[in-house]
């Protein structure tokens, strides 16, 4: 029964990527896409054969998507047509989750292209809050967070989360249980950069810490895989004293790769 289930999810899943790019190509008119002297139409938007052509696939292939077959379709062919059809951030993500695939070219989602008020919404959090790039380099938090976090978010500190844990000595102060919280993150990181075995900068970061931090290294090679689940963080703040929090992560809209975590002040 789970067979013939997963089977018509996956025909679903094949006529909606059919539907969907054939509704992106009859949006699109021949000058939009450079293409002069097609002369007069029957039916709006390109040819199946011209979209084809502009992705460099077969018009054959092409066809069998659009009329929802089951046909192997690579990363980078569909990175191809996602370019030829003309789509935008949002719809280019649809079509891998459609497809079952990993977009190869996920796009940049650090905060520079955040809008300015999400630093502002995180200001304006009671609660300690900070928001963590691809990298887990921070990228804006509250006074509250850079209050709690010493020797990370005040001031002149690195700012990547993982270079505080292992690199920053005054974390393991801070960061009640610190073996098993640093165990946790490493596990959490492995799982994350999943997503982007492509990413240079990644594979850059693991290899300084793996260098710089034996207790990282051991770690790293453990292969312990977690979801970022959040849950209860206690910290002995060399002024606040004991302090316990209950940590909620947040994925930003348009941002898969940007997360907002708050930590709720929990005196139980």
């Amino acid at each position: 029964m789970d067979t013939m289930i997963d089977e018509r999810t996956l025909a679903a899943r094949r006529r909606e990527l059919g539907d969907f790019v054939r509704a992106q190509r009859e949006q699109l008119t021949p000058a939009s896409v450079g293409l002069v002297g097609a002369g007069r139409r029957r039916t709006p938007g390109l040819r199946r054969e011209e979209i084809a052509q502009l992705a460099g696939l077969s018009t054959t292939w092409y066809t069998w998507i659009e009329q929802g077959r089951d046909v192997s379709v690579s990363p980078h062919s569909l990175a191809r047509l996602a370019a030829a059809l003309r789509l935008g951030r949002a719809e280019r993500a649809y079509l891998f989750e459609l497809a079952g695939k990993r977009d190869p070219q996920p796009g940049a989602s650090d905060a520079a292209d955040l809008a300015p008020v999400v630093p502002a919404a995180v200001a304006a959090i009671a609660a300690p809050a900070y928001v963590l790039d691809r990298h887990w380099d921070a990228r804006c938090w509250n006074a509250a967070a850079e209050r709690l976090f010493l020797g990370w978010l005040d001031r002149g500190s690195p700012r990547n989360l993982l270079h505080f844990i292992f690199l920053q000595p005054g974390a393991r102060a801070l960061i009640d249980d610190w073996p098993g919280r640093a165990r946790r993150v490493v596990a959490e990181f492995r799982a994350h950069c999943a997503a982007h075995l492509d990413d240079q900068g990644l594979h850059t970061l693991i290899a300084e810490l793996r260098r710089q931090s034996a207790e990282f290294d051991e770690m790293w090679e453990q292969h312990g895989v977690l979801g970022r689940e959040g849950g209860r963080r206690t910290f002995n703040h060399p002024r606040d004293g004991f302090l316990r929090y209950e940590q909620v992560t947040f994925e930003l809209a348009g941002h898969p790769d940007v997360k907002l975590t708050v930590l709720v002040p929990n005196g139980s």
